[in-house]
């Protein structure tokens, strides 16, 4: 038992609940939220490695005093090697995600509370029990405790959404719920035909049961779950033909929040891509359609991002575009693919929240988000322009920044796939994305200033800028030294092809 595994996901469902019961009381609030996060990323530095079983023990095999009283027509078929409970299985890839999703979560919670004169405890209720619930969706290695969690994380979205009380936050709250009351229930439907076929909920077991011949693996039930374990999964990252509803749930939510909501899918794109890859790796056709359907959402994806005037959405599809990198390291499948992958899934969260946080900004200074009313900022605060350009040259994959890292290493690795045109592919996207980027920050920051527009007198929140810059130095320090986050990636790609 390793009870710091727990706490991951127990402080901040705690948290949240003692902010929901205190939401009227603005120091409490504040207090008890930056207390807490500071914790978030700190945890997982201080936990070993290994499983946590809930309600449960470890599998036979490894209880030998627990086994003795087992009838031998157990302990002699498979059922000797399941797991018999919920398993929470914690390595170096779980510990990285996780820092990094508390980093996120603080920083955002760090600049929410800044940036708004009266704190809100249900807003920061949403943030922590999203945390909560995306930290079990990491750590699971049980399929319905992960649909589980992916059911209240796609509430807390929605309802992070619908607190930031932006102009439309409603309607698009409303769609992704109703979108999600058919995702989900396919999503359920394709772990059930996995329990009935297999009898077990454990990926490990499952997984295990598959390879060595115990169910059929062309098994068409085993089929039919796994295109709607997919189905499931596209819904959850937003990724084709749920881009659109995606981007729009980012943009009407108020850029930390947008910054924390984007986190959540990224990491549930990779730990749900994961589970793909260790169940269906042996389908061909699985990982063809990941490598396809990423390819679409980068190019559907910025083809949107160009059509946009409103820079929340412009940022809103750059980022479910960038998403389409996660899925071909995953789709590609070999071990340096699959570490660039989720080297760029790492980026890609630390990125974006760096981009909503910082265009934030401009928000707060105009109350304005169409960039045809902008311009002129660069005059107004130079520092915080030079920030957000920095994150654009991030997302861009530009060097000695982090992406250019994990972009780089995805181009080698289609080489050795024998795909070039898969690399020619993600270098051309990723200058379309500098542009598209480009016309955003020239429109806000380099244009004249509209004789219209308001700046407000307030100074950008310390706090704020303070974020810009831990993002800056995270991104700077991965784009020079990527082994601080490929080391710890690398274990599972092994495992993952061995």
């Amino acid at each position: 038992m390793n009870p710091l595994i727990a706490l991951m996901v127990i402080i901040p469902i705690a948290c949240a609940l003692l902010l929901n019961l205190f939401h009227t009381k603005d120091k409490t609030v504040k207090i008890l939220a930056i207390v807490v996060a500071l914790v978030l990323p700190i945890i997982p530095l201080f936990a070993n490695y290994g499983l946590h079983y809930f309600g449960a023990y470890s599998t036979l095999a490894q209880s030998p005093q627990l086994a003795q009283w087992v009838p031998s027509s157990i302990t002699s078929t498979a059922l000797n090697t399941f797991h018999m409970g919920i398993v929470y299985s914690f390595t170096s890839t779980q510990q990285i995600f996780i820092v990094v999703l508390g980093i996120i979560a603080l920083l955002a919670i760090l600049t929410s509370l800044s940036e708004t004169k009266k704190p809100s405890g249900v807003y920061a209720f949403l943030m922590f029990m999203g945390v909560a619930s995306m930290s079990a969706i990491i750590l699971t290695d049980d399929i319905f405790n992960l649909y589980v969690f992916f059911e209240i994380i796609a509430i807390v979205q929605v309802g992070i959404v619908v607190a930031s009380k932006v102009k439309g936050s409603m309607e698009a709250a409303l769609k992704y719920m109703i979108i999600g009351s058919i995702a989900s229930p396919l999503l359920l439907l394709g772990i059930a035909l996995l329990l009935g076929v297999t009898g077990n909920v454990n990926i490990t077991d499952i997984a295990y049961s598959i390879k060595i011949g115990l169910v059929n693996p062309q098994s068409p039930v085993l089929l039919m779950s796994c295109a709607l374990i997919l189905f499931g999964w596209l819904y959850a990252a937003g990724l084709p033909p749920f881009h659109t509803i995606k981007s729009e749930i980012y943009s009407r939510a108020l850029p930390h929040g947008a910054a924390l909501l984007q986190a959540f899918s990224v990491f549930t794109l990779a730990a749900l891509g994961i589970v793909i890859l260790r169940l269906f790796s042996y389908l061909s056709f699985s990982k063809v359609f990941i490598i396809a359907i990423s390819l679409a959402a980068m190019i559907l994806s910025i083809t949107m991002a160009l059509m946009q005037t409103d820079f929340k959405r412009i940022i809103g599809y750059l980022a479910v575009g960038e998403l389409g990198y996660i899925g071909i390291g995953i789709g590609l499948g070999t071990t340096m693919s699959i570490t660039a992958g989720l080297f760029q899934a790492v980026n890609e969260a630390i990125i974006t929240a760096f981009l909503f946080i910082g265009f934030g900004t401009v928000l707060y200074l105009t109350k304005e988000s169409d960039i045809r009313r902008l311009g002129g900022l660069m005059v107004h605060s130079p520092k915080v322009a030079l920030l957000v350009l920095l994150a654009g040259l991030a997302m861009a994959g530009v060097p000695p920044l982090n992406a250019f890292q994990s972009k780089l290493m995805l181009i080698q690795s289609s080489l050795n796939a024998g795909i070039p045109e898969l690399g020619i592919i993600m270098i051309l996207l990723s200058i379309v994305t500098f542009m598209t980027f480009m016309k955003a920050f020239y429109a806000i920051y380099m244009r004249s200033r509209p004789k219209d527009l308001e700046i407000s007198d307030s100074k950008i929140p310390k706090a704020t800028i303070f974020s810009l810059v831990v993002f800056l130095i995270i991104c700077i320090i991965l784009g020079l030294f990527p082994q601080i986050a490929t080391n710890y990636l690398q274990p599972l790609a092994n495992s993952l092809i061995g």
